[in-house]
């Protein structure tokens, strides 16, 4: 799937297995250096093919964004939970490149991200923010359609400090008007 070139010369397309050392890096820079995840240790390629496997077995996208022949982000979409009735809801993910944000790239790829998710059925959408200090992030929801939900406080511990999460929730397609059909 290509979603065609957007601004800044940014094109989405469905992620393949040749991208992940890519993707790999891209996250292990957040998960180093912020609080966008709660993870310690950056998971190798291998875990991160993996983990795309997973998500691709269940229909879900995982997407990027290149510009030329580099990959300047990701976005993906996982179950919300497991049981049953959430079946409807997913969880979204989206990590830019380093010294690549502000650029439109998480833009792109989310909105991209929120289309497909609604053309596969998924009614609603969650954001879990690392860190209720994270404002760019939350703003950046906000401009998605993205309201703010709820702050689960200090269930996070990385860098030497508690760290809050921040639910938000975005509705896809029909959201609750309609009866749900099967993603």
């Amino acid at each position: 799937m290509s979603s065609g070139t957007g601004h800044h010369g940014h094109r989405i397309r469905s992620a393949v297995e040749r991208d992940f050392a890519d993707i790999a890096r891209i996250y292990a820079w957040h998960v180093l250096h912020q609080t966008a995840s709660f993870e310690i240790d950056p998971p190798d390629t291998g875990e991160m093919i993996a983990r795309w496997r997973a998500i691709r077995a269940r229909g879900l996208p995982w997407l990027i964004a290149e510009t030329g022949d580099a990959i300047t982000g990701y976005a993906c979409a996982s179950p919300w939970r497991s049981r049953s009735a959430y079946h409807l809801t997913v969880e979204s993910s989206v990590y830019v490149r380093h010294g690549c944000g502000r650029q439109g790239t998480g833009l792109l790829l989310m909105e991209a991200l929120m289309q497909q998710c609604a053309n596969l059925g998924y009614r609603q959408m969650i954001a879990v923010i690392g860190d209720s200090a994270n404002t760019a992030s939350i703003g950046f929801h906000e401009r998605l359609g993205f309201r703010h939900v709820g702050v689960l406080g200090s269930v996070g511990h990385k860098f030497d400090r508690w760290v809050d999460t921040v639910l938000m929730q975005c509705v896809l397609g029909d959201g609750d008007t309609s009866p749900p059909g099967d993603p």
